[in-house]
């Protein structure tokens, strides 16, 4: 999965030793908020590892996309999902726009219709004449 937006927190990295193999390990969280949305959301997600910390190097403010995979895990009758990068691409040509694919966004100017989308448009049909009383509708 991927994400494109600004990191908005660049939370204190954590680490220790794993109890089970006996070797360090380094974790660091980071939040990244969507751009040019109406309503912008945030997710936290984790970089595991010295070498993919160092790789990535994730700065505040940088705008990105997050290539990531989510997994749940149980901890004392809890559920909890880890969302884990994997890879950040900063070649962003063109940040993407709101609203539904195929549609301009809300707040986008209308477009004038082309010569032949005019052409095309069917005419109105012709306002309804009579018919029975009795059929109309009361509404």
């Amino acid at each position: 999965m991927e994400i494109t937006g600004r990191i908005i927190e660049v939370l204190e990295a954590r680490g220790g030793t794993s109890a089970r193999t006996g070797q360090p390990w380094k974790m660091q969280e980071f939040v990244l908020e969507t751009i040019n949305e109406q309503f912008p959301r945030r997710m936290c997600f984790n970089v595991f590892g010295e070498d993919k910390l160092a790789m990535m190097n994730i700065q505040k403010d940088e705008v990105m996309t997050v290539y990531f995979d989510i997994n749940a895990r149980e901890y004392q009758g809890r559920w909890y999902n880890d969302i884990r990068a994997w890879k950040v691409d900063r070649n962003i040509n063109a940040a993407p726009q709101p609203g539904v694919a195929g549609q301009p966004p809300f707040n986008a100017a209308p477009q004038q219709p082309t010569q032949a989308a005019q052409q095309a448009t069917p005419q109105t049909p012709p306002p309804f004449e009579g018919g029975n009383e009795s059929e109309d509708l009361p509404f």
